[in-house]
């Protein structure tokens, strides 16, 4: 019968395959090491900048937690492919089969690019007979894969280093750490370090080797371990104690990586630079190791303050920023047995008073003293629904840490020398329940600054330098300024904007955490109103310059024409000055005036000395001001800083100021 009859089974590798489809997992380390772009490993370079990232601001947070003035020392060093490959044991190779590389040559291909140099030579010759300019050649030469260079990445600090046995799961086990929480923070994902070692796995096959130590410790640990990728689990190969007679305490890690300094050496010192702007407490030593030593690469960053911005504090959640599984989550966790104290605890912007109104208003099923263990679903959606729609007041934002005033402002001038500087720190405002400051800077002139807009993003005091164009402070400085209202020229002065967002939860956008998006408005209008305050402020400072300037040519003016106008009144004066008889009648002092010209006591050299004098007073009073606004004085100037006399020495108080800091000592 036509409907018994049924499809049949599949036999052999059919059925193989069949049976392979079960539900398989991975690990957070696997997924991360198939998805490496989103934590910023997308090419062999990007990976190299991005190490040097992730170490540098895990090192300054280890100095921050423990209010530690940062010394952070980063050494690169090119290894070439013999080299690497001796460290490894594997014997180099000679070719046997030339066409197997990707850089081999055809016959064909090396006729061809023999003829184009040919053609190049000659219109070269026609073009130094004509006497025409040559521009270089722009010509990339290009590395195939076989040529990729390998270095070693090495980050040492000065922070609170790490304990014997926590080392193995901070480093060999991805999505842990100490930076869970709503808290501000450089990073929130636990990859850091974790992803350079995975990359490292993937393309050296090397391990990671830590030395670290915490105060009071007598001994250094050392470990030296890789990642297991499929497990999540550290491999761990040496993890001993070693003597530690100088009583060092931080962490060093060393990590071998595939990486291309050529293309990306510019971008990994501009964040080295732009590290020293945004934490000008912090001492930085960068060296490059070439494979020759004209290559060699070394950069210091001094440290231009002792002051540190205030450890950033673990808060509470807003209402308005929570959902259902995080309310459950924290319903698990929270240590209130009963419901009001549970709202009063566990988030802000709620006191006893608007915690019993918001109970009233659930119904009679939830009372003050209920248990929260006891809350049905349905009840916790209930709850979830009156906190998006009921009116809570803002949160204080007395959580976050933003770099100062003070620390921006010493930052751009230790880096940048500009001739002008303003900055402004706005007031805590509120993106979707979270907090966020806004503080920016605008300079004109400077060193290595080019003519035009030229923007410093930072989000969390760390710097974003990829993906410019769509972030929401590129857009404002580009298009929502009108620089020419406040007398600054937008194509010729040379101008940096340094904005600087911080909050406990920075809205980038995309995956690779490079810039913040223009869609939310309560951004958008604070960085706006930030880079205003300090247009207002370089307008009034280049208006005072031009009053000086406007001056400083009257002076002139009347200067050149002094010989001329004493000539005249002489003349006249001598004239009028004849016989007493023949005088006009003037007042008694003008009849005094003109016995001392009839006498001589009053020459052309005396009203050419009165002028003048006349003109050096107007000028002296305004040479202060003038020299002060404009910075055009005659005399070289050298930079004087004022340093505590003892750096252990304890302070009482501290009096912050957007251009100083008094500091009170402790004592005598």
């Amino acid at each position: 019968m036509e409907g018994s009859k049924g499809k049949a089974k599949p036999k052999g590798k059919a059925a193989a395959a069949a049976n392979e489809s079960v539900l398989k997992q991975k690990s957070p380390a696997e997924f991360f090491s198939e998805n490496k772009n989103i934590a910023g490993f997308d090419n062999p370079g990007k990976s190299l900048y991005t190490t040097v990232r992730e170490l540098v601001e895990n090192a300054l947070d280890s100095a921050e937690s423990i209010a530690e003035l940062p010394i952070i020392e980063v050494t690169i060093e090119e290894i070439s492919r013999s080299t690497f490959n001796a460290m490894i044991g594997l014997v180099d190779r000679e070719r046997v089969d030339a066409a197997l590389y990707d850089d081999f040559e055809s016959e064909k291909a090396k006729e061809k690019r023999l003829a184009k140099e040919a053609r190049d030579q000659e219109k070269l010759a026609k073009a130094l007979a004509a006497g025409k300019k040559i521009k270089e050649s722009n010509a990339k030469t290009g590395r195939g894969r076989g040529d990729t260079s390998f270095f070693k990445v090495t980050c040492k600090d000065n922070g609170k280093g790490m304990s014997h046995e926590d080392i193995p799961n901070m480093l060999g086990r991805v999505l842990s750490g100490t930076k869970y929480g709503l808290k501000q923070t450089r990073g929130k994902f636990g990859l850091g370090a974790k992803m350079a070692l995975i990359w490292s796995k993937m393309s050296t096959g090397l391990p990671i080797d830590i030395w670290s130590s915490t105060k009071g410790q007598d001994f250094i640990s050392f470990c030296k371990l890789d990642l297991n990728i499929h497990l999540n689990i550290p491999n761990i190969h040496i993890h001993e104690k070693r003597p530690n007679p100088e009583g060092w305490r931080g962490a060093e890690l060393q990590v071998t990586i595939e990486g291309n300094w050529t293309t990306y050496r510019s971008k990994i010192i501009n964040y080295m630079r732009q590290m020293g702007v945004i934490t000008p407490y912090a001492e930085f030593r960068f060296s490059y190791i070439g494979p020759t030593p004209d290559k060699n690469l070394t950069i210091r960053f001094s440290r231009r303050t002792d002051v540190m911005p205030p450890v950033p504090e673990e808060t509470k959640y807003h209402p308005s920023a929570v959902d259902l599984l995080l309310i459950k989550r924290l319903i698990s966790e929270s240590k209130e047995i009963h419901l009001q104290p549970f709202l009063q605890k566990e988030f802000v912007s709620i006191n006893k008073a608007y915690a019993e109104r918001l109970i009233g208003e659930m119904g009679p099923e939830f009372q003050p003293k209920m248990l929260v263990k006891d809350l049905t679903g349905e009840q916790i959606v209930r709850l979830h629904q009156l906190f998006r729609q009921a009116k809570f007041d803002d949160p204080s934002g007395q959580c976050l840490s933003p770099a100062g005033e003070y620390n921006l402002r010493l930052g751009i001038m230790k880096e940048l020398s500009p001739d002008l500087v303003a900055t402004y720190e706005g007031s805590a405002q509120v993106f979707e329940g979270h907090p966020f400051i806004v503080e920016a800077g605008v300079s004109l002139g400077g060193k290595d600054v080019k003519p035009g807009v030229n923007i410093f993003r930072f989000a969390n005091r760390i710097p974003l330098l990829f993906e410019q164009g769509g972030d929401v402070v590129t857009r404002t400085a580009m298009k929502r300024i009108n620089w020419n209202s406040y007398k600054i020229n937008q194509q010729q002065d040379k101008i940096g904007v340094f904005v600087s967002i911080v909050s406990t939860k920075i809205p980038f956008k995309g995956t690779g955490k490079e810039y913040i998006g223009d869609d939310i408005s309560e951004i958008a209008v604070a960085v706006k109103s930030a880079l205003q305050n300090c247009c207002i402020q370089l307008k009034a400072k280049l208006v005072r310059q031009q009053q000086a300037k406007e001056r400083q040519q009257r002076k002139r003016n009347l200067s050149k024409y002094i010989p001329d106008v004493s000539r005249a009144i002489y003349d006249v004066l001598e004239i009028v000055s004849g016989p007493v008889a023949q005088r006009p009648r003037y007042g008694p002092e003008y009849q005094d005036l003109l016995e001392k010209v009839a006498k001589r006591e009053v020459t052309e050299a005396t009203l050419k000395q009165k002028l003048t004098s006349h003109v050096q007073q107007v000028d002296s009073e305004m040479a202060l001001e003038f020299a002060t606004q404009s910075g055009m004085v005659d005399t070289a100037r050298e930079n004087v800083y004022l340093r505590a006399l003892d750096s252990k020495r304890h302070f009482a108080v501290e009096l912050h100021n957007p251009v100083a800091v008094f500091k009170l000592f402790a004592g005598i």
